[in-house]
């Protein structure tokens, strides 16, 4: 690893192929619902990072492989750390939206 992979986001394009690939994985969008609502990646569940408690409604098992994303990769890293705190053991920030180049659904 070189001394600039450190500062280098995730790619969502490779975290979304992990996810189809990983049996009963949750792929979570910690954008606002407005943002959510103007393009989201398929199969994807919304859950703002501002009500990011609401996740235990919605996966009830903590060792649920768990792929966050945002837009640019900064409120995903904030909601890995506090999902981690929350018990949860397989929590993975793939990045941001911004940089995703499969298909968008509204």
């Amino acid at each position: 690893m070189g001394i600039f992979d450190m500062f280098r986001s995730p790619d969502i394009n490779s975290g979304v192929q992990q996810f189809n690939s990983t049996p009963g994985a949750v792929l979570i969008d910690v954008r606002e619902e407005d943002e959510y609502a103007q393009g989201h990646i398929p199969g994807s569940i919304n859950i703002p990072l501002s009500r990011l408690r609401d996740v235990e409604d919605a996966v009830d098992d903590p060792d649920t492989p768990l792929f966050v994303h945002c837009l640019s990769g900064g409120r995903s890293a904030r909601a890995v750390a506090a999902l981690v705190e929350m018990g949860y053991t397989a929590v993975t920030n793939i990045g941001g939206i911004s940089a995703y180049k499969g298909k968008v659904e509204k």
